[in-house]
C-alpha cells in the first residue's frame, strides 16, 4: 500500500469522525431545545395538588392584578415587588410570586394589552433589547426566568412579547410568543443609566436568555450612555415642584381639629402623614404637609406642593392648588406666603401660572407631556 493510499485512508477517517462528532453535537443541541420547550419543573397550572382540575387564571405582566387564591403563579408588576412564597393545598412549596403591585403609572387594569406594551417598553425612554427566540415560547415557561431581572440599580426593566396573534403585549401565563423585547429605563428623577448598570444588565440578561433559549441583540454601550445622559438632562431640567404655604395669623392650629378640616376639604391621608388631593381619576393633583411629625399637637404652617411634570395641563393642578389655598386661608384665618414667609400676591400667582403653561409647552414639544405615562415613569 502506497503512502498516498495511507494518507487518503487517514484523511477519510478524520472526515468520518468529524461528521459523527458534528451530528452528535447537533443531536445534543436539538435535545436541549426540546427539553427547554417541554420540560416542567412545577405543578401543572391546570391541576391542583390533589390531582383535581383547578380554575385557570392568567396574571398579566405589569397590570397589578391581584393573584388568585389557591395556586399562586408568578406575575410581573410595574413597581418593585417583594417576593412571597407559600404552600399549595397538598403541602408542597408553591412557585415564587411577586406581591401585588400598582398598575403602571398612567394606566389602569383595563388598559388594552397592546397599549400597555407600548408604555412598558418605550423607545423614547427605554433602551430596547430584542430577544430572538429559538421557537415559540409559552409565557408560563419563560416568566420564572424573566422575574429574575426586573431592575438594575434604580432603573426598572420590563419585558413584552410578540404574541402569535401578531400583537405585542405584556407577558402572560397563557400567552405564546415568537419574539421578546426587553426595555430598561434610561433615566430616573435622580440618575441616568450608567456604564456599570448597563454592564450588569447585559450580563444578567444573557443568563436569562440562556435559560429561555433566546439570543439578545445588545445595543452599543456608547450610544446607550449618550441617550441616557441626554434624557436625564431633560428630566433634571424639568423636575419642577411648586409650593404654596399657609401661615396662621394667630395661635397654631390644633392637629386634631386641623386633620378633620382637611379631610372635609377633600384630602386623603397618606401613610407618611401627608395629605393628597385626588384628581378624580385615581391620581393626585397636589399634596399638603403639616410640616410636623404625626405625633405633634399643633402646627402654625401648612405647605401645598404641586409636582408639575406629574399633573396633566387639563387638570390645572396649579389653579386647583391656589384655589384650595385661598379657601383654607379664609377657613383657618391664615395668609398665603412663600418659603421666606413673604405674602404671595395674586399678581405673583398669576405670573407663576403663566410660567407653568410655558413649562407644559416645553414638555409637550419634547413628546413627554406632563401627566403622561412617560412623564410619570420618569418623574416617579
Amino acid at each position: 500500500m502506497t503512502d498516498l493510499q495511507m494518507s487518503l485512508i487517514a484523511a477519510g477517517g478524520v472526515f468520518v469522525v468529524g461528521v459523527i462528532t458534528y451530528n452528535k453535537w447537533q443531536e445534543h443541541k436539538a435535545r436541549k431545545s426540546v427539553e427547554r420547550a417541554f420540560a416542567s419543573d412545577h405543578d401543572d397550572v391546570l391541576m391542583r395538588a390533589d390531582g383535581t382540575p383547578a380554575e385557570r387564571s392568567e396574571p398579566v405582566l405589569d397590570i397589578g392584578a391581584t393573584p388568585p387564591t389557591g395556586l399562586i403563579e408568578p406575575s410581573f408588576g410595574a413597581g418593585a415587588g417583594a417576593v412571597a412564597s407559600g404552600t399549595a393545598s397538598g403541602g408542597a412549596d408553591a412557585p415564587a410570586s411577586l406581591a401585588p403591585a400598582a398598575p403602571l403609572p398612567g394606566t389602569t387594569p383595563d388598559t388594552p394589552p397592546a397599549e400597555l406594551a407600548e408604555n412598558l417598553v418605550d423607545p423614547l425612554i427605554d433602551c430596547m433589547i430584542p430577544l430572538a427566540l429559538e421557537g415559540a415560547a409559552r409565557g408560563d415557561k419563560i416568566l420564572p426566568s424573566l422575574l429574575k431581572l426586573r431592575r438594575v440599580g434604580n432603573k426598572p426593566i420590563h419585558f413584552i412579547g410578540l404574541a402569535v396573534s401578531g400583537d405585542w403585549e405584556p407577558i402572560t401565563h397563557g400567552g405564546v410568543y415568537t419574539k421578546l423585547q426587553a426595555g430598561v429605563q434610561m433615566a430616573t428623577r435622580t440618575t441616568a443609566l450608567n456604564e456599570l448598570e448597563y454592564s450588569e444588565l447585559v450580563t444578567r440578561l444573557r443568563a436569562v436568555a440562556d435559560e429561555i433559549g433566546a439570543e439578545p441583540e445588545v445595543p452599543d454601550m456608547i450610544e446607550v450612555m449618550s441617550d441616557a445622559r441626554t434624557l436625564h438632562k431633560f428630566v433634571a431640567g424639568h423636575d419642577a415642584q411648586l409650593g404654596v404655604n399657609l401661615k396662621s395669623n394667630g395661635a397654631p392650629w390644633a392637629m386634631s381639629t386641623l386633620i378633620g378640616a382637611l379631610e372635609n376639604a377633600g384630602f386623603d391621608v397618606r401613610p407618611d402623614g401627608r395629605f393628597a388631593m385626588p384628581d378624580g381619576a385615581g391620581g393626585v393633583l397636589f399634596t399638603l404637609s403639616t410640616n410636623v411629625n404625626m405625633g405633634a399637637d399643633t402646627t402654625d404652617r401648612l405647605t401645598l406642593l404641586l409636582d408639575v411634570p406629574c399633573v396633566a395641563p387639563s387638570r390645572d393642578g396649579f389653579g386647583a392648588m391656589v384655589k384650595c389655598a385661598k379657601d383654607l386661608m379664609l377657613r383657618l384665618d391664615a395668609q398665603i406666603v412663600d418659603d421666606f414667609e413673604q405674602p404671595l400676591l395674586d399678581s405673583t400667582l398669576d405670573e407663576i401660572a403663566g410660567q407653568v403653561k410655558e413649562f407644559y409647552t416645553e414638555m409637550e414639544a419634547a413628546d413627554i407631556p406632563a401627566g403622561s405615562t412617560r412623564a410619570l415613569r420618569l418623574f416617579s
